[in-house]
Parts: structure tokens; sequence; C-alpha cells
């Protein structure tokens, strides 16, 4: 099941701040513009209530009456679009197609390119995404791509080829659709613009639709990874995750797969979505199938189905074909049956009608198979055999080839059951030789590291050899221009150095076994080393977590603040440590730290502990850095105290502000990490030398013990400024 739900667009303007805006302006288009924004905040706001709809008609008629009022033919242009988009909400959909078609007379009369396309993407819009449509919707999205090109409006460019490659997706035609979604991507990364978690997502689906999974999973995670930066916790996020999940179902990871459709499903029931809620909870009941859990497969879509209602046709189609699967695996024909009869009574005998053809074709032949309606099978198993080529998806054709071979066998064509074994050996070994190359790619990269030494040494011999080699020929030459005496005592030097090598080599071979069996004690004690270091950075975060458990313990039987907050600040740097400590023996790095990771879950930690995420914006810039723990533990120390300072005291009376923490490098071996903040700042009388805070003496001490120097600038709020040079020991010594 995919989650290719197209998103409605929302805008993040504040309507408030636009309606003081609105009263401060004179009668101008800059007037219009924000009388425009607030109407268009209004059409897009999720639940389409009809208060809000109101809302943007009595906005935009007086954006209307304004322009015609000042002579303003853009903004005019711009209050009819929004009319027909106002009209489309409403469900008038022939009032919305006649409004948006002579909006686009309008703006073309009046030469305006760039919203000439926009009257053709909004028409795009009007219909819904019944295959039909589809070509419709493509030409109108490629003239509105052709006019945002010749007006130069990029961002424009960017969102059309998106939606553009989501279309071709759900036709089924992939390599369109990635194609379109590569040129999206690459525009909006030309813009700079952060949010790209979208483009990403498709580009995970179509891979997906491909069976290109090592691809699929590539795109997800930079989906998930946009996602977060842009702080993005709408429905997208779910999707993104459910598809993440379906990649690893796909490689059958399964618990990774349960744990994305978990973050999927809190995401949808937190934006109170029943579509995805139930699209999500479906793909979960599919894992219970694979685990051949079918009753409970059943159980948990009866139960969704009954908790989270929605009102969609082609939604209850979509179960229906789960359950219709999940009755034929269990070989329970009367009860497939029912389902059969009306996913054909939808769709179609072929699946014509459906999105994904594929899919639901592929439970024909299996339902055909198991019934023993043969002819059906075949005629199924060939038109969904071309419609998987067509999309590249080897996977899907690989299944496909096996059911046939399956039925050929129990028929007695054993030669056309060949034929389609040999097939669907041949794209089952496609689908995964990409990734059993990359095995193997590790494996010989690890053999390599740990075989160089040896070669070097196995080098050095064979060129000691070569070198006697090279003087005996010398010698020999001599030897024959001399008389036979001389002859003769070359060949008693000859059998007396033959001798000498002989006892060489066997000495060479004795030493060589040693050597071999010195490496694999090395080896060995190597391996049990790291096995020491990671059980010593495991105990370590175990025992900074009991303290943290015991200062909790305490804590509850304290009622001085002054000691509770001491016990709190404690278990705040406790805990910055064991996170180091955590990662190190989780990852095969046993000696550093990304702190680009590091830094991003501490303030994350801090942000969730002070619950400060309503008024305080964070940004964290860290590049990806890796330090060690002599240099990662102070470091951290520093962040947590500068952070929760600022948390506490910078935003008084629950002001909002933003606190910035970035770490880089600033070039000749230094790095500069900073703490700024927009909030009240230091007392102007401050003096760093007197203080008797705890946290600033402390943050002072850590950049000493860093060989570092430590700077303030209380200046609209205050910036911390440490800059170190990283301790490359530990590097010099792994090369």
């Amino acid at each position: 099941m995919f989650l290719s739900i197209s998103l409605k667009a929302q805008t993040k303007e504040n309507p408030a701040l636009l309606r003081k805006q609105i009263a401060a302006s004179k009668e101008s288009p800059q007037k219009i513009a924000l009388l425009q924004k607030l109407s268009d905040f209004y059409i897009n706001k999720r639940g389409e209530a009809k208060k809000d709809l109101d809302s943007a008609v009595i906005l935009n008629n007086e954006a209307m009456k304004l322009s015609l009022k000042i002579k303003d033919d853009l903004g005019r242009g711009k209050s009819m679009l929004l009319d027909a988009k106002i009209n489309k909400e409403r469900g008038n959909k022939e009032a919305a197609f006649s409004k948006v078609k002579n909006s686009i007379t309008y703006f073309e009369n009046h030469k305006m390119t760039e919203q000439t396309g926009e009257g053709y993407e909004e028409l795009s819009f009007l219909y819904d995404n019944d295959p039909k449509n589809f070509d419709a919707k493509i030409k109108l999205k490629e003239k509105a791509l052709a006019l945002f090109k010749s007006s130069g409006s990029k961002l424009k460019q960017a969102s059309v080829l998106k939606d553009l490659g989501e279309l071709y997706m759900i036709k089924g035609d992939s390599d369109k659709s990635i194609e379109m979604l590569k040129q999206s991507l690459a525009i909006y990364q030309s813009l700079k613009y952060q949010e790209t978690q979208g483009v990403y997502n498709f580009l995970t689906q179509a891979e997906i639709q491909k069976a290109n999974y090592e691809e699929a999973l590539k795109y997800g995670i930079a989906a998930e990874k946009a996602a977060i930066n842009t702080n993005d916790n709408t429905l997208q996020l779910s999707s993104i995750y459910s598809n993440v999940g379906m990649v690893y179902y796909y490689l059958r990871q399964n618990d990774d797969a349960m744990r994305y459709w978990e973050k999927a499903l809190d995401v949808a029931k937190k934006n109170k979505d029943n579509g995805y809620v139930r699209t999500v909870a479906n793909n979960m009941s599919t894992m219970l199938i694979r685990q051949r859990k079918f009753d409970q497969a059943i159980a948990m879509i009866k139960e969704y189905k009954a908790k989270y209602p929605i009102d969609d046709k082609q939604f209850e189609m979509t179960e229906d074909y789960i359950l219709f699967s999940t009755y034929t695996i269990k070989k329970q024909f009367r009860n497939a049956e029912i389902y059969y009869k009306k996913l054909v009574s939808y769709y179609g005998e072929n699946a014509e009608r459906h999105n994904n053809q594929t899919s639901l074709l592929r439970s024909f032949v299996f339902y055909h198979y198991q019934t023993k309606n043969y002819p059906a099978m075949y005629r199924e198993a060939t038109l969904f055999d071309s419609l998987a080529k067509k999309n590249g998806n080897d996977m899907l054709r690989s299944e496909n080839h096996l059911i046939w071979f399956k039925a050929d066998s129990t028929q007695g064509k054993y030669l056309d059951a060949i034929e389609h074994y040999q097939l669907y050996k041949k794209f089952s070994d496609s689908v995964f030789n990409g990734e059993k190359s990359k095995q193997i790619s590790s494996l010989k990269i690890q053999f390599e590291t740990d075989q160089k030494d040896k070669n070097i040494e196995l080098l050095t011999q064979k060129g000691k050899l070569q070198e006697i080699q090279i003087t005996n020929d010398t010698f020999i030459k001599y030897v024959f221009i001399g008389s036979i005496v001389v002859l003769i005592l070359f060949i008693l030097l000859i059998y007396n150095r033959s001798r000498l090598k002989t006892n060489a080599n066997k000495k060479l071979e004795l030493k060589r076994k040693q050597i071999d069996e010195q490496n694999d004690q090395l080896k060995k004690l190597l391996a049990e080393k790291e096995w020491l270091v990671k059980e010593i950075h495991h105990r370590v975060k175990n025992n900074l977590q009991i303290v943290i458990s015991l200062l909790n313990t305490q804590s509850a039987y304290l009622d001085n603040e002054d000691a509770l907050m001491a016990i709190q600040n404690s278990q705040h740097r406790m805990h910055a440590m064991s996170l180091i400590h955590q990662k190190l023996y989780q990852t095969d790095n046993l000696s550093t730290i990304d702190m680009s990771w590091y830094i991003y879950e501490l303030v994350n930690y801090i942000r969730e502990c002070y619950s400060s995420e309503n008024k305080i914006k964070f940004t964290v810039r860290a590049e990806k850095v890796f330090l060690d723990v002599a240099q990662a533990v102070p470091m951290g120390l520093i962040i947590n105290e500068a952070v929760i300072n600022t948390t506490k005291y910078a935003f008084p009376d629950d002001k909002i502000g933003e606190v910035v923490i970035s770490f880089k490098n600033i070039g000749n071996g230094d790095y500069e990490l900073m703490v700024s903040d927009n909030g009240v700042g230091l007392p102007d009388d401050f003096d760093i030398e007197e203080t008797e805070s705890l946290g600033m003496n402390l943050m002072r001490g850590l950049t000493d013990q860093l060989d570092g120097n430590f700077s303030l600038e209380n200046k609209n709020g205050l910036k911390i400024t440490i800059i170190f040079r990283k301790n490359t020991e530990i590097e010099a010594h792994e090369k």
C-alpha cells in the first residue's frame, strides 16, 4: 500500500499580523496583496470550515473593489483566481472551472505570464485523481511549467515539476516520475530551499515502484532529515515515515518497518486525520499477514474502520483488497469471492481503473491460481507482467513468474514451467544483486585493511629475494667468461649458495608462519579490546543513568527549591555525558563522536525537559565534526550549561525568542562553538570575573580544559563564543 496522498498546501502566514498590516495600509497595490494573502490563508486553512471560507470571500471582495477603484490590473486578476479557488473549496466545481478559465483569459490579455501559469496550475487541481483525468492534468501542468520558465519563476517551476512527478508515479510511469522529481529537486537546491521533504518522499515512492530499494531508502532518509530540519510535523511526516517503513518491508527488515509505521501512525493521530491513520494501520496489517497472523490482521482492519470512519469509496476498496488477499491466502475462498466481486465491480476485470493497477492484478493472479481458474490466471498474469516490465519492477515480475511456474507444473506443462522458473530466478537475482555487491564490497574493504600490514611484509621479503636473484645472475655472467677452474669454483659456490638459499627460505617460511600466528593473536586481542571498551562505555552510561535515577528519587524528598534545582542541573550534566557513552558503545567507532548528531540530540533533550518549544525556537547549525571523548564531554557540558541558562533566564514572562547553537571549523585547525539568543541578555553591571554563577564558572573551567578561549557578547541578547583547537592525537594514531 502506498501513502501517496496529495497534501494541501498550508500557508505559514500570521493572520493577526496580516490584519494589523491591512489596517495600517493605505489604498494601494500593497494593501490589495495583503487582503489576498489573508484570503488565501483562510482558503487553505485545514478543515474547510464555512466561517473560514466566508472570511475568505469578504477579504477577496474587498481586494477586488479596491483593485477596480485604483485600477490595479494585477490585483484584479489575482482576485478573479482567488474567487475560483473559493468556489472549488465550496464544492462548486462547475463555477470554479468557469472562473479559472476567465482568469486565464484575463491574464493572457494583459500579458501576465507568471499569473497565466498560476491559472493553468489551478485548473489542473480541479480534476480529481481518476486515471482518466491524468492526461488532462499533465497537459495543464506542462503549460503552467512552460509559462513559469518563460517568466523565470524558479520556485513555481520546482513545485509544478514535483506535481508532475507525483502524477507520473500514480500513473505507473516510474522513470518519467523520477526524471521530473530530480529536476524539481535540482531547482530547489539551487535556490537553497529547505523544505524539500515532499520531493524526496515522492522519489522514495517512485523507486519503490521500480523495486530499487537502496535508492528508495536513500531518498526516504533524506526526506525524514529535511522534515526534521524544517520542524515539519504535518501529515507529510506521516507519509515519509510510512514510505520508509514500506522500503524496509520490501527488504524484509520487519522490525525497522514496524518502527517507522508506528511513528507514522503517531503523527497521523496527532494530526487527527482518519485517512492517514487507517492507511498506516492497513500497512501494519500487511506485516501481520506476512507473519501469518491473519485473524489479527483482519481484526485490526475492522477495528480501525470502526474507530476512524471516513467517507471514501476508493479507500474502502483498498481495505477490501487487503481482506480479499488475506482470505485468499487462508484459502477461505467463499469469503475471498465476496471481496473479489466488489473489486471487479469497482475497478474492472483487469483493474484498469485502479491507480496502482499492478498491485491489484497481482492479487487477482494469486486468487485465480488458488481457485484453479487457470485461463483467468494466465490472462491476468500476462497483463501483470507487461505492466511490471513497463515500471521496471523486477521483484513483481519474479513473483509473477513463480506463480506461473507453479500453475504450469500443476497442469503438466513442464517446458513452460522451466521457462517461467528461469525467468523467476533471473528477475529475483537482479533485485538483490546490488545489495549483495554492496556487502561484498564492504567485506573486501575490511579484508584489504586487515591484510595491509601482512602484504607490506611479504612485498619486502619478495624484494629481498629478487635482489639476491639479480646478484646471482650477475655473478654467473662473469664466472662463465673465466677459466674451467673458475667454472669449477663457481659450481662449488653455486652449490654452497643453494644450501644457504634453502636454509634462508626455510627460515623465511618459519618467520612467515610466526607472523601469521601473531597477526591472528593480534586480531583476537583487538576484538577483545573493542568489546571491553564497548562494555566500559555501556557500563559508564548505565552508571550515569543509575545516578540520574538516584538523584531523581532524592529530589522527591526535598522541598528546598535551590536543592531541587541543583539536583536537576546535575541530572542534565550527567545526561550530556551519558549521551556520549551511549553513542560510543552503539557504533563501531569507539574513540570519536559525531558532534552534529550529539549537539542535535542534546538540544532536543533540553527542549523536551523544559517544554519550551512553544515559545523558544532552537536552531542547530553543526558541521559533521568528530571529536574524541576528552573534548566531547567538556563541550557537551558547556552546551548543556549555556542552553539551560538561556532557556531559564533569557526569555522571562513567556517571551518568544530564538536560540542558535553553531559549531563549525573556522580554519587553521581551530573550531568555534557559539550559543546565542535574542533574549534580555546579562545585566549592565555584570562582571564575569566577580560572578558567583556556577554555570558561568563551570563553562569557563571547561573551556580551559579544552585549551580554548571563552568570550561573551552582551548585545541584543547574549552570545557565548568558545574557540579551541581540535585534538588530533587519536586520529594520527589511527592513521
